[in-house]
């Protein structure tokens, strides 16, 4: 073997499979190990292989599971487990274990193996050829190293090969975007079927499912956006990774790439209401003094925020000011209306007294405004204008004096 050119082929598999060497040259070795079995291995035995990286020569072990004998069938044990699969097929206990020194749940006993010379080994012979090796380890035997292979052979190994990069190749995928969970990335639209959007995100494919889609907004092949990874699962046909667009960290995250402030910890959102497609709030606060929070924010003739609006394709986005106080963060929420009170109430409620004028400003177009509020600060809020709260006093009033409204008779 021309070492130099196997080097070289190793990086060259790795570097576009994007898979580091090591997994390549361990799918080499199990593709080596699989043609020597095809050709020179008996049924049931475990072949290993290792390259030498020095010479690039392979050699092979056999692998066998070191056992003793109160972990095996007996032979009486072995021809009832026979007789009752004859009578019961669908009932009878498997007795046919490749694994050795299994233990089973609390309270059963310790399961047994069917003693198969091809995989197993005695403690007592095992210690002629290892003097300190133990019950449930397992002892390789080197055995003769061969040169020529079959067409048969060759043909499982290249299957192996390619079984076993592809393996790889999803645990590399798996791996990197698994980090990625709670991260915006810029992923390209690869194909539209049915509801489902399928981003091109560099070395695979992102669902954004319909529930994750932004309402009103269109997709189209060749266009590229941010998108929230939202989660990473493994499934039969490899990675799925889940992806959106209507998630409210997602709101977060395009600040953090826009605002300086929020990215080095001067400035924090801590709290975001969305109506993904329509409008969104976030309170922001000042970790630093002399930092204001909402200018930060909004930039410099609002060129940061306009940024973000302009990614959401147009949402519209409210910047208020977070206060530990009750009464004036809720006041904030309502923005931009501009109340004339806040009453906090029993059982985490608040009553925002709203001028005429502005009280369908603080209730917004269908209540959203009102809506989002009670999401952002964690409040059930209601709104009245002071001529109503005044009503509401006075029948209070007229309900805890009824003896007032009865006529008196003489």
């Amino acid at each position: 073997m021309d070492l130099k050119n196997f080097t070289s082929a190793l990086a060259q598999i790795a570097e576009e499979k994007g898979i580091s060497k090591d997994k390549v040259l361990e799918s080499i070795e199990a593709a080596i190990a699989a043609a020597y079995k095809k050709d020179y291995g008996k049924r049931g035995q475990l072949i290993k292989s290792k390259i030498d990286s020095k010479s690039g020569k392979a050699n092979f072990w056999q692998v066998k599971m070191v056992v003793d004998k109160s972990m095996l069938y007996t032979e009486e044990e072995l021809e009832k487990f026979k007789k009752d699969e004859i009578m019961k097929p669908a009932s009878a206990p498997s007795y046919d274990k490749s694994s050795a020194g299994k233990k089973a749940t609390a309270g059963e006993e310790e399961e047994k193996i069917r003693f198969n010379p091809e995989k197993h080994i005695l403690l007592k012979d095992a210690k002629k050829i290892e003097t300190e090796i133990k019950v449930g380890d397992e002892l390789e035997i080197p055995l003769e190293i061969k040169q020529d292979y079959g067409r048969i052979a060759a043909q499982t190994a290249k299957q192996v090969v390619i079984q076993k990069i592809r393996e790889a190749e999803k645990m590399a995928v798996l791996s990197e975007y698994k980090s990625k969970e709670g991260e915006i990335i810029s992923g390209i639209v690869q194909r539209i079927e049915s509801k489902n959007i399928y981003f091109n995100i560099g070395k695979t494919l992102g669902l954004l499912s319909k529930e994750e889609q932004t309402p009103g907004e269109f997709y189209r092949p060749g266009q590229r956006l941010k998108v929230f990874v939202l989660k990473v699962e493994e499934t039969s046909r490899g990675p799925t990774i889940f992806l959106s667009r209507a998630y409210p960290k997602l709101i977060s995250k395009l600040f953090e790439l826009e605002v300086p402030e929020i990215s080095n910890g001067q400035v924090e959102i801590k709290s975001i209401a969305r109506e993904a497609g329509s409008r969104t709030k976030i309170a922001v606060a000042s970790k630093e003094a002399g930092v204001d929070p909402i200018g930060a924010v909004v930039g410099q003739r609002g060129t940061r925020v306009q940024a973000v609006i302009n990614e959401l394709g147009g949402e519209k986005i409210d910047i208020v000011e977070y206060s530990d106080d009750p009464e004036k963060y809720i006041a904030n929420s309502l923005s931009p209306a501009k109340i004339a009170e806040i009453k906090i109430m029993p059982k985490n409620k608040a009553l925002a007294i709203v001028p005429e004028a502005q009280l369908s400003l603080a209730i917004g177009k269908n209540g959203q405004n009102v809506r989002l509020a009670a999401k952002l600060t964690g409040w059930k809020i209601d709104i009245r204008s002071p001529e109503s709260e005044k009503s509401q006093i006075t029948n209070s009033k007229s309900q805890t004096n009824p003896k007032s409204e009865i006529p008196i008779r003489n």
